[in-house]
């Protein structure tokens, strides 16, 4: 089994490449949605970010507030942001890691020849950038991560702007990311181009896999 990381900056497009694959025949896990289990009341997870970051950010009934967290952890005090981002990426990230180990083996194991593609924000900050076959980076324009980043969270553009340089403050930038790809999708274009550069990775990675 061939795996493969899917990774991008902030609104970059990952989700719509992902699904791209899934079409194909890729089997996919979002490292986001693992987060959010992990997040889960009761989880060791929840707890030690509960802990550590205070009951502030939880919900009336005792979920995590996302944006709360996020706001705790990026807030605009920019002195102990670094700090902040790190105490939370500790927390998650070995915990994210080691659950999408355990379904990689789990596709493995019932089919030894696919292609388990794990689509990630944040891999290559992990550290996990090892643990692949073969990574892919999906690029766009900043100005373009602002007006998706706006358009799916239902704000206006300047509000987008400013939440996107400051959640980019705490990732790599694209040039780095992309000199530990080993193939590269602008999603900048239309989506037809992209699903045609999808579809040229797709078969590569289905001859190695095979």
């Amino acid at each position: 089994m061939l795996k493969v990381g899917l990774t991008g900056g902030i609104a970059a497009g990952k989700s719509v490449v992902g699904e791209m694959f899934i079409g194909l025949g890729a089997h996919l896990v979002q490292a986001d949605r693992i987060a959010h289990e992990l997040m889960r009341p009761g989880e060791a997870v929840y707890n030690e970010v509960v802990r550590h970051f205070g009951r502030e950010i939880l919900n009336r009934d005792l979920s995590i507030n996302r944006a709360k967290l996020a706001e705790a952890a990026f807030g605009s005090d920019e002195s102990n942001r670094a700090s902040r981002v790190q105490d939370l990426n500790r927390i998650v990230h070995p915990a994210v890691i080691r659950s999408q180990e355990e379904w990689m083996h789990a596709v493995a194991l019932q089919d030894p020849k696919g292609v388990a593609i794990v689509e990630a924000a944040l891999l290559l900050e992990a550290g996990a950038g090892k643990r692949f076959d073969r990574l892919i980076v999906v690029t766009c324009t900043a100005e373009q991560r602002v007006v998706r980043f706006a358009a799916r969270q239902k704000i206006d553009l300047e509000t987008a702007r400013s939440e996107v340089v400051r959640r980019m403050a705490a990732q790599l930038p694209d040039e780095e990311k992309i000199k530990a790809a080993d193939f590269v999708i602008d999603n900048s274009g239309s989506l037809e181009s992209t699903r045609e550069e999808v579809h040229s990775i797709w078969n590569r990675l289905r001859s190695e896999a095979g």
